[in-house]
């Protein structure tokens, strides 16, 4: 009977490490394996092309919004600058580059992306698009959807609907996991050191 059971819990052990169990994030899903992105041509705030080249060598978390947006996004920013000085302020081993990328070309030229992303912290990239079909690519590519709504007043000002997750990409430019939220410095803060883990071991 004891044979049996050394056994079994070899033969579970063997199991475990072939096909361990699935990451369990707080604030979203860990992508096992990590999904690799199309290739995707876009422009900085300083007016710089910027392709999946510039997402390999580092972690990187990318955001959707744009500069016109009243408060998800600008409270977004704030807690991914709370999130990234605190893991400077304790030398972490990974500090994620935060790219932001604007879902309204129209209005955030480079010269708006050059104004409002340092705000929040001067190292966060602040990505565009010559128009609204390169945004579309890039977002459908991810799963955001994007929505610009009829203007609603005399003045031409309009809104534009889009997903409110967060991605973490791999040092490879690959999808690691997507955050749905809350986002808290906290929870962002664990669940960036899960996915790291994750894709070293």
């Amino acid at each position: 009977m004891l044979v049996c059971i050394f056994v079994s819990a070899g033969a579970f052990a063997a199991l475990y490490w072939r096909h361990p169990p699935p990451v369990a994030l707080t604030t979203g899903t860990l992508l096992s394996p990590p999904r690799v992105l199309p290739d995707f041509s876009l422009i900085d705030q300083d007016g710089r092309a910027f392709d999946g080249a510039n997402l390999r060598g580092h972690w990187s978390i990318m955001f959707f919004g744009y500069t016109n947006c009243p408060d998800f996004c600008p409270t977004t920013l704030s807690t991914l600058a709370a999130l990234t000085q605190r893991l400077r302020g304790e030398n972490a081993a990974v500090v994620p580059q935060v790219i932001f990328v604007s879902v309204d070309p129209k209005r955030d030229t480079p010269q708006q992306l050059a104004k409002y992303v340092p705000y929040f912290d001067p190292r966060f990239i602040g990505l565009t698009a010559k128009d609204q079909d390169q945004i579309a690519i890039m977002a459908r590519n991810l799963g955001v959807a994007v929505v610009v709504q009829p203007s609603a007043d005399k003045d031409g000002n309009y809104t534009v609907d889009h997903s409110a997750e967060v991605f973490v990409l791999d040092p490879g430019g690959n999808l690691a996991a997507v955050l749905s939220g809350p986002f808290t410095v906290e929870a962002m803060r664990g669940d960036l050191q899960r996915i790291v883990a994750a894709r070293r071991g």
